[in-house]
């Protein structure tokens, strides 16, 4: 897509039904099967996790990789001179501003907790191996670098650089449907593109409740006035 394609449709702020109760639909019927059946959810999600950490971890890694090169080749030449806008657009925010909201928003809670609990995790369980050895801390270091480095940062890089492209540049719906626009063009706007919502959605709502209950797991070992709540 060049600079200045004219995108036949743009972006509302209008709800998308289809998206929207879908997904409310699919997490509601996950979290009542983990309320109500807790112990089969349990099973379920560990044999799940054990598959995918078996069969997939290379794509995985592979792929956070390959993101990795492509953030980087893509601040460092040419293409890191295109504006996220209008050619006449003005940044919003100082970069101090700037700065600090990314930083905030990208470990947030997160780092509070996961800072010391992830590290202690992977060397008292580690994925493979003996707990609580030399092998284990090392491999639990490496693993928590891996999940709070420059890794990380390129996973959260390529999708806000995605969203704002095809947003603010190209008038698109602000939603990851708009990347494939360039693939499926108006088809974006149908049945596939309201699928890559849907997951989406569902990833981002389960992603941050982990986070969020994580966080406040650990607070709560900080503040006792919250711990009658924990309880």
């Amino acid at each position: 897509m060049s600079e200045n394609d004219t995108i036949p449709k743009k972006s509302t702020s209008q709800i998308n039904k289809a998206v929207f109760f879908t997904s409310a639909l699919l997490i509601f019927l996950l979290v009542a099967f983990a309320a109500v059946f807790p112990d089969v959810a349990d099973k379920n999600f560990k044999l799940l996790q054990q598959q995918i950490f078996t069969n997939a971890s290379w794509f995985y890694i592979l792929a956070v990789a390959l993101i990795l090169l492509s953030v980087t080749f893509l601040g460092l030449s040419r293409y890191g001179d295109i504006k996220l806008g209008p050619d006449h657009a003005q940044p919003d925010f100082s970069y101090h501003s700037w700065f600090a909201m990314l930083f905030s928003a990208g470990m947030g809670i997160g780092l509070m907790f996961f800072g010391v609990a992830e590290p202690v995790m992977h060397y008292l369980s580690p994925p493979v191996g003996t707990p609580e050895t030399v092998a284990a801390a090392k491999e639990a270091m490496r693993l928590t670098f891996f999940h709070w480095g420059l890794h990380a940062w390129a996973i959260y890089a390529i999708v806000a650089l995605i969203l704002a492209f095809f947003s603010y540049r190209h008038g698109l719906p602000l939603t990851l449907r708009s990347a494939l626009y360039p693939i499926i063009g108006d088809r974006i706007y149908g049945p596939v593109g309201h699928a890559v919502d849907i997951f989406a959605v569902i990833g981002t709502v389960f992603g941050v409740a982990t986070s969020l209950g994580y966080g406040f797991a650990g607070e709560c070992r900080f503040e006792p006035s919250f711990r009658g709540a924990h309880q």
